[in-house]
């Protein structure tokens, strides 16, 4: 049997401005790299293709040298083959991953395995269109693209059973993105761009994200008095990112980030738009509790758009100092599906799974699943 043709395509800097507060990378790399970010989407490649190792021998990969595929294949043992475009310099461009996407549509691939995140995604299908069956494995800041997988993991074990042939069904899934210096500024402008073909198996992929509609107004203020009615003296509170938590801030009168971190204490604004290290300092040693949301249409409490609260934090945190707001209509449109954490960290992300009592309105909550 002629051995399947996979196509791996890594953006070796996609993600670096989760953990240090940027809220995306695009055009923004060297501040990422002053602010202490490390490159994460090589390792999270690993942890999918970890999911083909013992198919080693019926699979070439397609790829190039350097941090856009060939490491990290080939510390896996794969057997690959390297396009003609050559070794790519570590900060790569869009028009990068675009030659190397068409290289492997000139090949004939079985599927492509592409890392990145929705500017991502935007550059494959620029490049092939819905020409090759493709699938991401989520790794940039804002992932609202329904092309990817929930978590690496998901990508690698997607990966396997369609080049095993044990699924062939296909989607044209939608690539979406948004407007990454409107988003610092607290504008979120979510675009679609086209399609991609996905393998399709139910409760691999994400879903799209969704918008906080208007009418959920009178349901986050509900949550917001009572949150803000259970708070603890002395306790320092992390109010996390989303249109749910900032109704506790605007309750308190006090200035809000919508898409970043804020520290609070006894109804007073201690800092705005913390990350990672920062964050980790301020709440080492103190008794600290963080109140998170879950991302409309996809479920996720941690690993999307919010990666500034990094596994460290996390540890020091402590999972029973998590407190979980979102509305029933939220909930509701995640159709019975568990809510989900993709943190970076597998081991983390196993700790956390379990059932969480999610604050739903004033004296109301329901017990969810965190898978």
């Amino acid at each position: 049997m002629e051995p399947k043709k996979l196509g791996l395509l890594i953006n070796p800097i996609a993600g670096m401005g989760g953990a240090v507060g940027l809220k995306g990378t695009d055009q923004m790399v060297a501040e990422a790299r002053r602010r202490g970010a490390v490159p994460m989407a090589g390792q999270r490649a690993r942890v999918a293709l970890a999911e083909l190792l013992d198919l080693r021998d019926q699979i070439t990969v397609y790829t190039c040298p350097g941090g856009m595929g060939g490491e990290v294949a080939q510390e896996l043992g794969f057997s690959c083959i390297f396009l003609p475009d050559g070794e790519h310099a570590e900060e790569t461009t869009g028009a990068d991953t675009q030659r190397l996407a068409q290289q492997m549509a000139e090949n004939g691939i079985d599927l492509l395995l592409f890392a990145g995140g929705d500017g991502t995604a935007r550059d494959i299908y620029a490049a092939i269109g819905t020409g090759l069956t493709a699938l991401g494995i989520p790794a940039g800041v804002k992932i609202h693209s329904p092309v990817y997988a929930r978590t690496p993991s998901d990508a690698g074990q997607l990966a396997r059973r369609w080049l095993e042939g044990r699924l062939t069904a296909v989607q044209e899934a939608e690539v979406l993105d948004i407007d990454e210096a409107l988003y610092r500024r607290e504008v979120i402008d979510t675009r679609l761009y086209g399609y991609l073909k996905i393998p399709f198996a139910r409760g691999y992929t994400q879903n799209r994200k969704a918008g906080t509609p208007l009418s959920e107004a009178a349901a986050i203020e509900s949550i917001a008095h009572e949150m803000v009615g259970k708070m603890e003296a002395g306790v320092q509170y992390l109010i996390g990112a989303g249109t749910t938590t900032r109704g506790i801030m605007r309750l308190l009168g006090l200035k809000n980030t919508l898409i970043g971190v804020d520290l609070i204490c006894d109804g007073k604004l201690l800092a705005n738009d913390l990350y990672g290290k920062q964050m980790l300092e301020a709440v080492r040693g103190k008794k600290t509790r963080l109140i998170v949301t879950v991302t409309g249409g996809q479920g996720f409490l941690f690993g999307r758009g919010n990666q500034q609260i990094t596994p460290e934090v996390i540890r020091e945190l402590g999972r029973e100092n998590i407190l979980i707001a979102a509305t029933r209509e939220k909930l509701f449109q995640l159709r019975g599906q568990p809510l989900l954490v993709d943190t970076g960290d597998p081991m983390l992300d196993q700790q956390l799974r379990g059932f969480y009592r999610v604050t739903t309105s004033y004296g109301e909550s329901m017990i969810c699943e965190v898978r």
